[in-house]
């Protein structure tokens, strides 16, 4: 059963985005939205946490905290509300870190 992870909190102010990686198994995607947008600044401490996990971040709100996509970790996908939505029906299960 593969499961979207979703996380919306910074990973500096909460450790949602651990729990959400230590839960992470094969065929797992991650959505980052809201604050969770900062753990993909590829020179911050979170990035490293992140290699070689299915990671997308909501573009909107990488546009609304001034972040380039050029600052991000190689690999991670930027996606709309559509793919939003699409994501969350290619996967069994979608399962919010809070």
């Amino acid at each position: 059963m593969s499961i979207l992870h979703l996380v919306n909190k910074s990973p500096y102010e909460r450790n949602s985005l651990d729990a959400c990686v230590a839960y992470c198994r094969e065929g797992d995607a991650v959505l980052l939205f809201e604050d969770g947008v900062y753990a993909v600044i590829k020179t911050g401490a979170a990035a490293s946490k992140l290699s070689g996990l299915d990671v997308s971040v909501l573009g909107p709100d990488l546009a609304a905290r001034g972040i380039a996509e050029d600052k991000l970790v190689d690999g991670v996908k930027v996606v709309d509300y559509g793919d939003f939505v699409d994501l969350v029906e290619a996967k069994d299960k979608v399962q919010s870190w809070l």
